[in-house]
């Protein structure tokens, strides 16, 4: 292994490194030293290359986001009209809950941090921002933000229940969400 400057996949490791530990231990058991460990760097790696925890922790839930949004995107990017829509965020849904047990394990360590200490909501916000312009492709906006939300809600749900709904009820809730005055013929109130 390489070491020092010549190690161009260090950062990469320590990131990666990270996000699996607090996946694994929780993020209440994060330190330098145990990071260091899990990613094969010397502890003196650590400061070279973040000034702190709290960048690390940034940049490592950064990455995560990006992650997250990229899984919206490839679902997203594909209908072609609003029923396809539909379709492809329950389909986005059962693919986040039935996922690997880590993505939901750091989207809640990253919201309780978020929510303790202020300067993490950013992420957070652009994370929700982000995937709501995906979501906007096929919705108008107040309807993006309440999909959004029911996302998270439905694939929290599916993820913890002993007996997780089936895709008809997802499909349901999305339909239900989604449809306007227009979709059903009523005239809309002024």
């Amino acid at each position: 292994m390489a070491t020092g400057h010549t190690d161009p996949k260090r950062r990469e490791r320590i990131i990666a490194a990270t996000l699996d530990l607090i996946a694994e231990e929780g993020l209440a058991r994060v330190s330098h030293r145990k990071i260091a460990a899990r990613a094969g760097v010397p502890l003196g790696s650590m400061t070279y290359h973040f000034d702190g925890i709290d960048e690390l922790l940034r940049e490592a839930f950064g990455r995560f986001t990006d992650h997250i949004v990229a899984v919206f995107d490839a679902r997203l990017s594909v209908p072609t009209d609003r029923d396809q829509a539909r379709e492809a965020v329950a389909d986005l849904v059962h693919a986040l809950s039935e996922g690997p047990q880590r993505d939901l394990i750091l989207t809640q360590e990253l919201y309780t941090l978020a929510a303790r200490q202020p300067e993490y909501r950013e992420l957070t916000h652009e994370w929700m921002r982000r995937s709501r312009i995906h979501l906007e492709k096929h919705f108008d906006p107040a309807t993006a933000r309440q999909l959004d939300a029911l996302i998270e809600g439905l694939t929290i749900h599916r993820a913890l229940a002993r007996e997780p709904h089936d895709r008809d009820l997802t499909l349901e809730a999305i339909i239900r969400v989604t449809t306007t005055d227009t979709d059903t013929g009523r005239a809309t109130r002024n």
